[in-house]
């Protein structure tokens, strides 16, 4: 099905389910008001909306959030028939209803080219980033842990007017001079869920999760030595801006992060003086005006705040990429040269590669074990297969090594159901899905993962040997961490991939940076497996996601934005994406993780960061908030539509003269023909540069054209006088029919580099063939 099909009846029944479940039942809603509409009766906006909702019903109606900054407006739970009412009076403009979203869950900075002892690198022009501030929408934090140190930090940046939130186990002098904020927001979790289990989780900033502690650590974790998990990655740690100031805005609890409690982060975030927001959360992919974290994105964009979300962790298939706005850097997740090998050895001699960062006693060294898959052991066949609670017979896998298979349930908690059935260990395989991709988790017994193709290998074993002579045995051995790793780095199975479902001319992921077996920091109470039952601690630990590559490029925007105060988000997302580079440690094409061939720009978009480059990348693509309002008026979005992201009345007779939405002032470059019995084909796209670089610099093109396509530039040359001069060209493609069945697509990339000699300036070129279903 072609994209231009699929998509609106996507949204067609997106509308209708909610329609549906939302006539039986209340539901939040974030309510948009036309703020200049107040009466002057009502002394504050307020006063105004409670009003709004007492007149809906005799019934008390209380407001959940109200929002001020990045969005005008409040939400609040509602009827459908008090939806309906709301929706008539004249001073509101919209109602968005809410999304729940979930989390997309150190030797990175050395492998991104970040040493504290540089001299003259990205870490020493900027100070480390000591005046910025970073706000982490996520799960909270735990203040205690050394990443979040202030020893040698400068007093608070005066223009900071957040605030340290007490609540429960959690003091207002719990921030320092390097946590310099901490928030929580609630309302709109418990108006669908009822109060919260406070001996769970805690009415606070405080984080009982981990996710939030670790990804804050990431984009800004100061040097701690020694740092490891269970033993393994041993070294220092660090985040990418080690001395940013952090800002914490707790949204996620044990039921989800919702959109109205979102919305209200991103509200006090930019209020509060962040200068960064980074968020590793997703959910599904809507139009912009129904998306309240892209209608926040928006908002902190318009207002200087560069805003980094997670792709998601729905790859390796295609269409999965989610928080696609373009005004969003959106950031996939790549390997590093580091890994943690815990091969399986077989009975019958064979090693088979697996990924594990158990830290317990070990197998017993030279001892095979009894080896069964629990699929063929007794029970319903799919549950035990996937190790589900209570699906294994004790009398079968006692004492043995169980080969569990991924799916359900987290792929600790299936150890823990081994280990309480008394399994020894276990062999975790992918499923077909799942790809090669190997992920290390701290499991709570000897255990390890295995790809797809190895895991059938083990499994056709079993059978075997079971009719044989020689019954199937087993054992894991661990051998530590292994460093310098090569292919590296990877595109990690589970990333998320394009095309992008909302905007196809806008190429999604931006970028990649490290997401895979990440080192950081976590709180105390919460055991490394992430499971209730593990009671270990440990300062740190290691996961894997786009969450983790997120803040990556969080703290490197940070330091970017110190090195260059006058950048926009747009030309901080341009230096990294203009500069990333799609080359491994062997000097080939990035592989992908789940097929082991090569990786496309739908896995990587404009590539892996480069911090060093990105630095001094000669040239900007920037766009402004005026652009985007064009950009979605040339994408068919209504003025009312447009107002609800914009906070502003849209004309867009001026936009017709963009021409399309690809000329959209964007670093990559993306279109999608539809062959209608066309032979030929063409487009043209406008972009303008602007000179950061050298003044007196002259840029010229090298085209590299998508297969069989032609691709000319005009001018060949940019002659720049001085630095921040603009100039434009034009790209124009040209592509011929190719044979395709109905409803299926064929993509082709290529690339536009501008080179002064001293800087290279590359932006991605894809072409997309569609052939309609009719």
């Amino acid at each position: 099905m072609s994209l231009s099909i699929s998509i609106p009846i996507f949204f067609f029944f997106f509308f209708f389910f909610f329609l549906a479940s939302a006539s039986s039942d209340s539901k939040t809603f974030i309510v948009q008001v036309q703020p200049d509409s107040k009466p002057s009766v009502f002394p504050t906006h307020k006063h105004w909306y409670e009003s709004s909702l007492s007149s809906l019903s005799s019934e008390p109606t209380p407001l959940i959030h109200t929002y001020n900054t990045v969005f005008h407006g409040f939400s609040a739970k509602l009827s459908p028939s008090q939806a309906q009412k709301l929706q008539s009076l004249p001073h509101v403009l919209a109602l968005i209803p809410e999304q729940v979203r979930r989390l997309h869950t150190t030797r990175s900075p050395e492998f991104l080219g970040l040493r504290s002892t540089d001299t003259a690198g990205l870490l020493k022009e900027s100070d480390f980033g000591s005046d910025l501030v970073i706000g982490v929408i996520d799960t909270g934090v735990w203040p205690e842990r050394q990443s979040f140190n202030d020893h040698d930090l400068a007093p608070v940046p005066s223009k900071w007017k957040g605030q340290c939130v007490a609540g429960e186990n959690f003091l207002a002098s719990s921030c320092n001079r390097k946590l310099i904020g901490a928030r929580y927001f609630c309302g709109g979790y418990e108006s669908t869920n009822g109060k919260m289990n406070q001996t769970t989780e805690f009415r606070s900033p405080r984080d009982t999760d981990g996710h939030g502690t670790h990804t804050a650590s990431i984009a800004a974790g100061r040097y701690v030595f020694p740092a490891s998990t269970l033993g393994y990655a041993k070294g220092v740690a660090a985040g990418m801006a080690p001395k940013a100031r952090l800002a914490a805005y707790k949204v996620c609890w044990n039921a989800g992060c919702y959109d109205s409690d979102i919305l209200a982060a991103f509200d006090s975030a930019v209020a509060d003086g962040c200068d960064v927001v980074s968020l590793s959360v997703g959910g599904v992919v809507v139009p912009y005006y129904l998306d309240a974290i892209a209608i926040g994105a928006f908002g902190a964009s318009d207002a200087g705040v560069f805003v980094s979300a997670s792709a998601g962790n729905g790859g390796p298939g295609g269409l999965t990429v989610t928080n696609v706005a373009p005004w969003v850097t959106t950031v996939g997740a790549g390997t590093i040269d580091r890994d943690f090998p815990a091969d399986v050895k077989l009975g019958n001699g064979r090693i088979i590669a697996g990924m594990s960062v158990y830290g317990g006693p070990g197998l017993p060294p030279g001892r095979m074990f009894p080896l069964v898959y629990a699929g063929s052991e007794g029970g319903d066949g799919y549950s035990s297969s996937l190790c589900l609670e209570g699906s294994l017979d004790q009398r079968l896998v006692k004492d043995k090594i169980v080969v569990c298979d991924r799916g359900i349930n987290s792929r600790a908690a299936k150890g823990e159901v081994v280990k309480k059935a008394g399994g020894v260990g276990m062999i975790l395989a992918n499923g077909v899905f799942d790809g090669e991709g190997l992920v290390a988790d701290c499991h709570v017994l000897p255990a390890t993962a295995v790809a797809a193709s190895t895991g059938d290998e083990i499994r056709q074993y079993i059978t075997a040997a079971s009719k044989s002579k020689s019954p199937p045995t087993a054992t894991i051995l661990f051998k530590g961490t292994r460093i310098r790793v090569k292919p590296a780095p990877v595109v990690a199975s589970f990333s998320a991939r394009g095309p992008n479902p909302e905007a196809p001319e806008i190429l999604k992921p931006d970028v990649i940076a490290p997401g895979l077996n990440i080192l950081a920091a976590w709180p105390d109470k919460v055991g490394p497996s992430g499971i209730p039952s593990d009671k270990r601690t440990t300062e740190f630990n290691i996961l894997s996601g786009t969450s983790m590559a997120c803040p990556h490029v969080s703290g490197l925007a940070a330091l970017l934005k110190a090195a260059h105060p006058e950048w926009s988000p747009a030309a901080i997302r341009s230096a990294l994406m203009t500069t990333a580079y799609t080359v491994d440690n062997r000097g080939e094409t990035m592989l992908d993780e789940s097929s082991g061939n090569t990786s496309t720009v739908m896995d990587f978009g404009a590539g892996h960061v480069h911090p060093q480059k990105a630095m001094d990348p000669g040239l900007v693509y920037d766009i402004s908030s005026s652009d985007y309002v064009d950009f979605l008026c040339n994408s068919n979005y209504t003025t009312k539509n447009i107002q609800v992201v914009t906070r502003k009345v849209a004309n867009c007779n001026g936009a017709k003269r963009a021409g399309h939405s690809g000329n959209l002032n964007y670093p990559s470059l993306s279109v999608v023909f539809q062959q209608y019995g066309k032979r030929k084909m063409s487009t043209h796209f406008i972009r303008t540069v602007t000179n950061v670089g050298d003044p007196k610099s002259v840029y010229q093109v090298t085209i590299r054209p998508p297969g069989g396509m032609s691709v000319t530039v005009k001018p060949e040359k940019l002659a720049f006088r001085r630095v921040g001069q603009k100039l434009s060209f034009l790209v124009r493609v040209q592509a011929r029919e190719v044979k395709l069945s109905p409803g299926s697509s064929s993509m082709k990339s290529g690339s536009i580099m501008w080179s002064d000699g001293k800087h290279t300036v590359t932006s991605p070129l894809v072409v997309t063939m569609q052939q309609p279903l009719v």
